[in-house]
């Protein structure tokens, strides 16, 4: 199943039954609360979370310098941020 897919779905079914409700006759008001919709003023972005309850496996370095994690990963997940810092994540 892919949840980007599933979200996109949901999120089209959703503004079919908002809109079903409105009978806005000023264009003006129209345009602008279409364009809101269309912006995703009813629905935040997707998010993607990491749950710490997992098993460990290993160092954010040690990922990164295999290519498997974007080398800024390095910078954002850190459990201190200092100068004995080892990179423990």
């Amino acid at each position: 199943m892919d949840v980007f897919n599933l979200r996109n779905r949901v999120i089209e079914d959703y503004r079919d039954y908002i809109t079903s409700f409105m009978s806005i006759r000023d264009p003006r008001i129209q345009a602008e609360v279409d364009e809101s919709i269309e912006n995703g003023l009813l629905w935040p972005e997707p998010r993607i979370g990491l749950n710490p309850a997992f098993e460990t496996g290993g160092l954010i370095d040690e990922h990164v310098a295999s290519g498997l994690l974007h080398p800024e990963c390095s910078n954002i997940f850190r459990i201190k941020n200092d100068d004995d810092d080892d990179g423990e994540s």
